[in-house]
């Protein structure tokens, strides 16, 4: 019997893309400000170059902008994007399966990667800690206890109180988000997210999930909790 389901952060209730313009706003708002620039077009040549690599996307608008940078700069911009309150909210059918959940017997939690500060700024943004049981920013546990380490699928079975196989994980990165809870026994689901950045990659058969969805709300009929919690959905 499932008691517990605990979900990713990024391109699972959230859209990963949506922070990035909100970072990459307050960048190019800081550049333009400092060198007299305009700001729209700042912005539109970093969308341009993450369109084409998300590598060194600062680096490579400045040498564009013909501005003279060093190491120290650099990180100061991304001081600048890990660390703004961003502008993001829940998607559409995370809200909706949120707010029933919230309503049942079932515990809720969150697994998610990501700087510390920057996962914290989010949650505090979307004003939903409050209605989990569990949340585990993997970074405040060091860098090193990132998925796909089993720490933090143990912290959560405890701290919520139930086994691995009464536990739901889902999550939109097969490259780390399935393979640990997979051995664990945690039953797994995969969200494809239209334009997720990681809904491209292809795994062997361990990395994968056990289910796919399209919609969160898909979870009702696919674990039976609409029959067992309501027929709201």
């Amino acid at each position: 019997m499932i008691k517990a389901i605990v979900f990713d952060l990024d391109d699972t209730l959230i859209s990963e893309r949506e922070y990035i313009r909100s970072g990459f706003k307050v960048v190019s708002e800081k550049i333009g400000k400092e060198y007299k620039l305009d700001i729209n077009h700042v912005n539109e040549l970093m969308h341009n170059l993450f369109n084409e690599s998300s590598k060194n996307v600062f680096n490579r608008a400045l040498d564009k902008l013909n501005i003279q940078y060093d190491l120290n700069y650099i990180k100061e911009l991304i001081n600048t994007y890990r660390e703004h309150m961003p502008d993001i909210r829940l998607y559409d059918d995370a809200k909706e399966i949120l707010e029933y959940l919230y309503s049942t017997d079932l515990k809720l939690g969150i697994i998610t990667d990501g700087y510390k500060i920057t996962q914290r700024n989010k949650l505090k943004v979307l004003n939903i800690e409050k209605n989990f049981e569990c949340i585990v920013v993997t970074d405040e546990l060091g860098r090193e206890y990132w998925k796909p380490h089993r720490k933090s699928y143990d912290l959560v079975k405890e701290t919520l109180g139930v086994e691995f196989n009464e536990m739901v994980y889902i999550g939109d990165n097969v490259s780390k988000d399935f393979v640990t809870a997979n051995k664990l026994g945690i039953n797994t689901i995969l969200i494809n997210r239209e334009n997720g950045i990681y809904s491209s990659i292809y795994k062997e058969d361990e990395y994968n999930a056990k289910n796919e969805i399209n919609n969160l709300k898909e979870i009702l009929e696919l674990l039976n909790i609409n029959k067992v919690l309501g027929e709201k959905y």
